[in-house]
């Protein structure tokens, strides 16, 4: 199997876990926090995490993706010492920069709390909960930073294992915490929302530290073989300045990438709730409820498609990288065209699968406000195909040396979005927010196909190709969907406040669709070609266990 699809799958898999977890707990979480006429502790939860997303992006500044691609590019040329001293110079430099973060978040808190918290009535969220909650999750801000350079300098070797398992255990760590601390704080101790959400928003803090705890483990047990390398290795002896000047060019572009989401969300949360206050003349209450729906629970749900292009992102860079550093052209265009075959097969259908079954995928996990994120749900979950597309495609701009136009197509996106959003959800609600992320994220796409296109010569007809195909079979599946979502309505109901209605609709309709794909897929040959021969080897072994 190639180190790409190799890569690829352990961090798919770490990624998707790591989002199944962060689904899952938000279950019984909003069961806790959540109440028919209290403030929305869902809402406060995204109040706190949406700045901190964007101070984290900002405290990283880039840095370990940067590393990740430096360390691949002088691997390249047999130069392991360079790296190492990157490594030992940079601990030190994100040290200083997340401690700088968390000042700054620390001490903007009450600015950002007093923004957001209207004055016009006392249902919703106070200023004081809202700066807690942010004070609390910045200390994480201490932590990560250094956490996500190790990452970053292992990922460099194309080792995934490290950022894959320490991915896992800091999210099983942080949704333990969050889920004991919440019953501790309302069940047993009988305590506020925002106590717990406080608590939850902490164990960002707690789950980081577990993290670096595993990855320093890896290090204990890799630094021989490391050190043998660099006993070994060339050594251009290239002084720091010029070391940093060539990583401060890869990382700003990085920066850029890792603030998409971010900045899209926080332009949400500084529009959403106002916009539908001033625009359409709803209390800060049931603003907060909308807003709820949107960042904190439909998000999580279609942040799992997203999770199958984070892992190919990250292999990407270190693979296309070290392909161009030895100018291995064919090759370059044979590893492109397979990362976008990838997402295409895989997040293409997610997206449109969620999106016909957005009724009763919400009503299953979520009991609050069910017919408005059903809605939102279908509406939103095909932009998680257009995630997808922008964090790959800006990952190949990355390492074919284009970064500067990733950041192009990144701020005229966000530019597109700044402008319409207010006015398109003072005119069609939580749709309105919807629409501006899909337009802000289509032109930026079009952007980096553009430059790929025209900065590696690269040919889009064999995509085109396997994309007739795969629409073809998602047509199928879409049909498959709809006749089984139809039959089980038929047979239990369409009361989506009953949980077992929702259970039936949504695991019969899913299982109709995934079955039909990939039995279309491999009868057909994509898989094979998609995913190797080791696929069809597993088929093998499945059909002789069967006889």
């Amino acid at each position: 199997m190639s180190k790409l699809i190799r890569g690829t799958l352990i961090l798919t898999a770490a990624t998707f876990f790591s989002k199944f977890l962060g689904l899952i707990f938000v279950i019984p979480f909003e069961w806790l926090v959540e109440s028919e006429n209290g403030p929305s502790g869902g809402a406060l939860y995204s109040f706190a995490y949406t700045p901190y997303a964007v101070f984290l992006s900002i405290s990283t500044l880039g840095l370990p993706l940067a590393v990740s691609k430096f360390v691949s590019k002088y691997n390249a040329m047999g130069d392991y010492v360079t790296g190492r001293r990157l490594l030992r110079s940079g601990l030190l430099f994100m040290t200083v920069s997340g401690i700088v973060s968390f000042l700054l978040l620390f001490s903007l808190s009450g600015w950002i709390a007093e923004f957001l918290a209207s004055q016009r009535g006392a249902e919703g969220n106070s200023v004081q909960d809202i700066k807690m909650v942010i004070q609390l999750v910045s200390t994480a801000l201490i932590i990560v930073p250094v956490m996500s350079l190790i990452r970053g300098y292992f990922q460099g070797f194309q080792s995934m294992g490290p950022t894959g398992l320490s991915q896992v255990v800091e999210q099983i760590v942080r949704v333990s915490f969050i889920l004991i601390s919440a019953f501790l704080v309302i069940v047993i101790f009988k305590g506020e929302v925002s106590t717990a959400v406080g608590f939850a928003t902490f164990a960002a803090t707690i789950g980081a530290m577990s993290s670096l705890l595993v990855l320093l483990w890896y290090w204990k047990r890799r630094r021989p073989h490391l050190n043998k390398m660099m006993r070994n290795s060339v050594d251009h002896k290239i002084p720091l300045p010029k070391i940093y000047k060539e990583l401060i060019r890869y990382a700003i572009p990085f920066v850029a990438v890792g603030l998409a989401i971010p900045l899209y969300q926080l332009i949400d949360m500084f529009t959403i709730t106002n916009a539908l206050q001033n625009g359409l003349g709803y209390g800060q209450g049931k603003a907060e409820d909308f807003y709820a729906v949107m960042q904190t629970y439909t998000q999580k749900l279609i942040m799992i498609p997203v999770s199958l292009s984070t892992g190919v992102a990250l292999t990407v860079i270190p693979l296309i990288t070290t392909l161009y550093t030895k100018k291995d052209f064919p090759v370059l265009q044979n590893q492109i065209t397979k990362i976008f075959e990838i997402i295409l097969f895989l997040t293409v259908p997610a997206g449109i699968g969620l999106a016909i079954l957005g009724l009763p995928a919400y009503s299953f996990l979520f009991n609050n406000n069910i017919e408005i994120g059903g809605f939102v749900l279908s509406w939103y979950a095909p932009t998680a195909i257009l995630f997808a597309l922008f964090t790959v495609t800006a990952a190949i701009l990355q390492g074919i040396n284009k970064q500067r136009f990733a950041v192009y197509s990144l701020l005229t996106g966000i530019f597109v979005k700044l402008s319409l959003n207010y006015v398109l959800i003072a005119n069609f609600g939580i749709l309105g927010a919807v629409l501006g992320t899909n337009l802000g994220y289509a032109i930026s796409i079009t952007i980096n196909l553009l430059i790929i296109k025209r900065a590696a010569n690269y040919s889009f007809r064999p995509v085109f190709k396997r994309s007739i195909l795969i629409g073809m079979f998602i047509g199928l599946m879409v049909l498959a969907v709809v006749v089984a979502k139809w039959a089980m309505e038929a047979l239990v109901g369409t009361d989506y406040g009953s949980t077992f209605t929702s259970f039936v609709v949504l695991t019969v309709s899913v299982f109709a669709g995934a079955g039909v794909y990939l039995y279309m897929s491999h009868f057909s040959g994509l898989l094979q070609h998609i995913f190797g021969d080791k696929i069809n080897r597993f088929f093998k072994r499945r059909r002789t266990r069967a006889n």
